[in-house]
């Protein structure tokens, strides 16, 4: 059953995406962009060929080919078993769907459509499905990073009790 509903919740995310993707396209493609919060955000259509903050610009293949990698590598983890249903588990769903999204961009444009620009500091400009993957990412490694210390103070408290 959890393998069905993590599979129904990636597509569901992974669809959003790229809902999301095709109406900023269809909008603002030719367009100026679309001020949501006047000089805090806005919608404004890229065509990124390259990874997160622009690194390997013109690498399509390459950062396709390694999302594939890592694709496969976190649906292993995810339908294997290994990881019991919990904050990790849906992390690493989000992050799936949110690769799926970007991979599917490559194959079927040759680059990710990102679209959120962020106005009142410097920043790059991405779209839902990095946010996804960011959001996954990071409430992993702080749950880690909090199971690391906590384990850390039980073996302290045995130690001493």
């Amino acid at each position: 059953m959890l393998p069905l509903f993590t599979l129904l919740s990636v597509l569901a995310l992974t669809g959003a995406d790229q809902l999301i993707k095709y109406i900023v396209t269809e909008k603002l493609r030719d367009g100026a962009p679309l001020v949501l919060i006047p000089h805090v955000l806005q919608l404004h259509y890229t065509e990124n060929d390259g990874a997160m903050m622009g690194l390997l610009q013109g690498k399509t293949t390459l950062m396709a080919v390694l999302a594939l990698a890592v694709f496969a590598v976190l649906l292993y983890l995810v339908f294997s078993k290994k990881i019991r249903f919990g904050l990790v588990y849906c992390c690493l769903a989000g992050i799936l769907a949110g690769g799926l999204g970007n991979l599917l961009d490559r194959i079927f444009r040759g680059f990710v459509v990102d679209y959120i620009e962020v106005l009142f500091v410097k920043f790059y400009i991405f779209n839902f499905a990095d946010c996804l993957i960011t959001v996954g990412a990071f409430l992993i490694i702080f749950y880690e990073l909090y199971e690391l210390i906590r384990d850390s103070r039980r073996k302290k408290e045995e130690a001493h009790g």
